[in-house]
């Protein structure tokens, strides 16, 4: 069984620098965090971890400020190939791949440049790839209210890589369906035809 922290245990984590919590990490790990090739990887950890959790700091109402545009387009909008980089939440560890990226317009489009970034918002962040496809048809949805949206991310775990069945060959695909691209058979098949293209799925 997990054992849980007493209040003063916690009292004393709280002030306890992350860089210490690193060293001491290090240290349980078998290492010499004094020694010259591990002197600065505390610091060097912090810094990597916040850059690849800055998601949690990034809002989707300030990446789409002044991105979203009143325009008469009732055709699909696709950003495709979309490189994303993510951090398993059950075992810290990356997963990464790209993200396809579909819309139907329903009076309002979005900068087209903010798509990747929106992507990053959830990506950035400990996540699992089923939550993170949703989340990111779901942030369209909110913003522009579209006819549909569609999401496809395929992935590539270092959890099953690295570690566990060790399986490099291997990827994940997930999917979020929305609207019309739900609904409609032909919307999708047009969606997947053209991810198909010149690489994709």
């Amino acid at each position: 069984m997990a054992s849980t922290l007493t209040s003063f245990e916690a009292a004393t984590l709280d002030n306890v620098s992350t860089q210490e919590l690193y060293r001491e990490l290090l240290s349980r790990l078998g290492e010499d965090p004094n020694r010259d090739g591990l002197l600065r990887t505390p610091e060097r950890m912090e810094k990597s971890l916040n850059f690849l959790t800055r998601g949690y700091t990034m809002d989707v109402t300030e990446v789409l400020h002044e991105a979203l545009f009143d325009v008469e387009y009732d055709e699909m909008v696709i950003v495709k190939d979309i490189e994303f980089y993510s951090m398993c939440e059950h075992h810290m560890l990356p997963f990464f791949g790209k993200a396809h990226v579909a819309y139907v317009p329903n009076g309002k489009v979005i900068g087209l440049s903010k798509i990747p970034r929106l992507v990053d918002v959830f990506a950035r962040r400990l996540q699992v790839q089923e939550r993170l496809t949703r989340q990111i048809a779901d942030a369209i949805t909110e913003a522009i209210q579209p006819q549909g949206v569609a999401v496809i991310l395929e992935g590539q775990h270092l959890c099953m890589m690295m570690r566990g069945v060790e399986k490099q060959l291997s990827s994940t695909v997930t999917s979020s369906m929305l609207g019309v691209f739900k609904t409609q058979l032909q919307t999708r098949n047009e969606f997947l035809s053209l991810v198909r293209q010149r690489g994709g799925l």
